[in-house]
């Protein structure tokens, strides 16, 4: 037989301290909160004053004043009598009060285990997703990349701005994610640029407001897992950017205004590293083993843990070794800072293509493919988690191949 916790609701007055006026209160007990093991008395205020008791001078109070030693007269509901019409009305609202919570205690009395899952779940279902998700965006991201940071940060304004501010997660179905996914593909770009952004963007968006709805059914805020369900956006393919061979050996020839952009830049060309990554070494990660130099660190962007070997030349870019919590380039500009400086080194050179700092690590990847290095092997050396995001760079070889096969032109249809 299931025991029944019998808590009991009462109307209670609690005297002012400066005048003479006394508090409506609710309280209730015995209450069992999870986590206590002793039942807690709950003490409710109900924002309500009262002045015109009327005493019950057969009930003595608890208290050790001579001039206030009674408890107050009730009727023969239980409600506490005043003399004031106002104070009387008071009086009511308190114990219609009363009787609300003495309902919620008994039925909380009588809720089989589904039934309170079934409540519970029915409240988490009236929470509000825009709040869920710029709160998992912090926590599940707080150390991560500023470039999941601002995607983040950038889906949720964007949800924002589609939703509102307030989003129960008992409105978010298919047809809601099917709404967002076609308001995201002619979304604004936002801040200082105009237009809409890209569908390359749009599906890196969509992805995380995917995420965003897996852990939250992971979190059971959501019955069903709706990221599974949906579709995402496809992404349109496009162009890698990379240096060959003889611009990379231009480059080194020509001087640059920041010396360890230059050497960061060329090192990336030769391992493959992120400008996050590279801006982040130090010289303890660096390893000397005989004549082979190796790589001991932390991806920045996927944590994952990497241990590649470099090539002697890419050792020499590092410079002298120096105490092992020193960076290795020290005055490598930020991502925000380093196109303008980038872009004189360029044109420089006599280079028009339009180069990031990422396109040297574009370049590593294709360059490695060229020269026979198999694209699995080249995908470790990335660091991707998937080999697919390898082969966009076997595409751009595969059309290198295809020049290469009608480079050689014979004067046949003249025979």
């Amino acid at each position: 037989m299931k025991q029944l916790n019998r808590t009991k609701v009462t109307v209670k007055i609690r005297k002012a301290v400066f005048r003479d006026e006394w508090y409506l209160c609710i309280e209730s007990y015995p209450v069992f909160v999870a986590g206590q093991n002793k039942p807690q008395r709950i003490v409710e205020s109900l924002n309500r004053i009262i002045s015109t008791v009327i005493w019950d001078k057969k009930r003595t109070a608890r208290t050790t004043e001579t001039s206030k030693t009674f408890k107050p007269k009730r009727d023969d509901n239980g409600i506490i009598m005043c003399r004031s019409e106002k104070d009387k009305q008071a009086c009511l609202y308190a114990d219609g009060v009363r009787n609300l919570r003495q309902r919620e205690y008994d039925n909380a009395d009588l809720y089989s285990d589904t039934e309170t899952a079934q409540a519970e779940q029915k409240e988490r279902s009236q929470q509000n997703f825009i709040k869920y998700f710029d709160i998992a965006a912090r926590k599940r991201h707080a150390n991560s990349s500023e470039s999941i940071i601002v995607n983040w940060k950038r889906t949720y304004e964007l949800l924002k701005l589609f939703a509102g501010d307030t989003l129960p997660f008992s409105k978010i179905d298919n047809r809601f994610a099917e709404d967002f996914r076609l308001f995201l593909l002619s979304a604004p770009c936002g801040g200082n640029k105009s237009g809409t952004i890209s569908r390359n963007t749009a599906a890196t968006y969509f992805s995380i407001f995917k995420a965003a709805l897996k852990q939250a059914f992971v979190d059971g805020y959501l019955t069903v897992d709706l990221s599974a369900k949906i579709k995402g956006i496809q992404e349109q393919e496009t162009r890698r950017e990379f240096l060959t061979v003889e611009e990379l050996n231009t480059l080194v020839a020509t001087p640059c205004e920041y010396k360890d952009l230059k050497r960061a830049a060329l090192f990336s060309a030769l391992t493959g590293l992120r400008h996050c990554d590279i801006q982040k070494m130090q010289w303890k990660e660096i390893q000397i083993d005989g004549d082979q130099a190796r790589l001991n660190f932390t991806q920045k962007k996927t944590k994952g843990v990497e241990y590649t070997p470099i090539s002697p030349q890419a050792l020499e870019l590092c410079g002298e070794p120096r105490n092992p919590n020193q960076l290795v380039f020290e005055d490598l500009p930020n991502p925000s800072w380093i196109s303008r400086p980038l872009k004189k080194w360029l044109e420089t050179a006599g280079i028009t293509k339009k180069i990031t700092f990422h396109c040297f690590r574009h370049t590593f990847a294709t360059l490695q493919l060229s020269n026979g290095t198999d694209i699995y092997t080249v995908s470790k050396m990335l660091g991707h988690t998937n080999v697919k995001t390898t082969q966009i760079y076997a595409k751009v070889v595969d059309e290198k191949k295809e020049k290469a096969a009608n480079a050689i032109k014979l004067n046949i249809n003249k025979q």
